[in-house]
């Protein structure tokens, strides 16, 4: 495949492109236009990775040439053996960099490289459920600060005993939802609550959604469409939450999707706030549609997303934590609350790839 005339003229024009949009993205008209910026911005972060392993590849069968030539043509002893040895050491470099280019060749989701909202609420178990959805905002806010990731607050209610009914921010970052893409699902809790006094294990839920943040250019609403509402925040938040209509909640009639936010003193940074979590989740009702019309290619797929999907369970008393999509368990269930989620990441996106790549072989 690597060799064939087709695959070299496919990666050529591959290797031209990236260089053709290094050169547009320095041209002061392209950098003046926001939306076109953004898009060629990651087009050339896209084709990166791949232009590079191309050259790595291409450079590595010129060794391997060198090496075979010495071993066939060196007099000394010493010397073939040591050209044998490097044969076999490039060999291996050589089937790594095929895989590496085969997985970078698959079709790239395109909302792998955007920022992402998530939401976390409470599920079942009352006031163990909120406190759980506290647990599991800490734990991805300490994987984003592992990431060198950004993290917005948008909305939050607070449980009763601690915790959150509901949480939501936004992440940014370099790919924050091809890593927390998997992550949407019912993630559930085994343990014993510290109100629990005969010692009994308790079983709550909390619901897990990433969004992909949907920009202008992906979702365009119209101020039509909109219903807006203004009314005085509750909560803590001191006097000032009492006396000024500074809550407000947005409905985009044509879906029923309804958002609401007061976390700021302002009206208009709340307003701000909940357009752009109104924008992700049309966004995603629309990605959603998609998905249900590829239904093959979705079954390639580590899970569907779906925020019924019961995903993971966190069973304290055995300190594991188990993902039923793809039957890992790992202990030090302490480290994984801590931010600790490469393992699982890895692993779903891993076999998300192994996936795709059989999909293709067998296509």
């Amino acid at each position: 495949m690597f060799q064939e005339p087709r695959f070299i003229d496919r990666m050529t024009s591959l290797e031209r492109r990236h260089e053709e949009v290094a050169a547009l993205l320095a041209e002061p008209d392209v950098i003046s236009q926001r939306a076109e910026f953004l898009r060629l911005s990651r087009e050339h972060a896209e084709l990166d990775p791949l232009v590079a392993a191309w050259r790595d590849y291409q450079k590595l069968l010129g060794d391997l040439g060198q090496a075979k030539q010495l071993l066939e043509t060196e007099p000394d002893a010493e010397m073939r053996e040591l050209a044998r040895d490097d044969l076999k050491a490039l060999d291996e470099r050589r089937v790594q960099l095929e895989q590496d280019l085969k997985i970078l060749l698959l079709p790239r989701d395109p909302n792998d490289g955007k920022d992402v909202i998530l939401e976390i609420r409470a599920g079942t178990g009352g006031d163990e459920a909120a406190l759980f959805a506290g647990d599991l905002f800490r734990m991805y806010a300490r994987y984003a600060e592992r990431m060198g990731w950004r993290i917005e607050p948008m909305s939050a209610s607070e449980g009763a005993s601690g915790g959150f009914k509901e949480v939501i921010v936004g992440i940014g970052g370099k790919d924050v939802y091809a890593h927390l893409k998997y992550e949407s699902g019912v993630h559930r809790v085994q343990r014993v609550p510290a109100t629990e006094a005969q010692g009994r294990i308790h079983t709550s839920a909390a619901t897990v959604a990433v969004m992909p943040e949907a920009e202008d250019v992906d979702v365009r609403i119209e101020d039509k469409d909109l219903r807006i509402d203004v009314y005085r925040s509750s909560g803590a938040g001191g006097q000032h939450v009492n006396t000024t209509d500074s809550a407000v909640r947005i409905t985009h009639v044509p879906t029923g999707i309804v958002v609401t936010c007061q976390d700021e003193k302002s009206q208009h940074k709340n307003k701000a706030k909940a357009l752009k979590i109104l924008r992700s989740r049309i966004y995603e009702a629309e990605v959603a549609r998609q998905q249900e019309a590829e239904a093959s290619q979705r079954k390639a797929m580590v899970g569907s997303g779906d925020r019924s999907e019961k995903i993971r369970t966190y069973n304290y008393p055995q300190d594991r934590v188990t993902d039923h999509r793809i039957g890992l368990t790992r202990h030090n269930l302490p480290g994984i609350m801590d931010g600790e989620l490469a393992p699982f990441i890895e692993a779903l996106r891993a076999h998300d790839q192994a996936a795709a790549l059989e999909a293709q072989a067998s296509a």
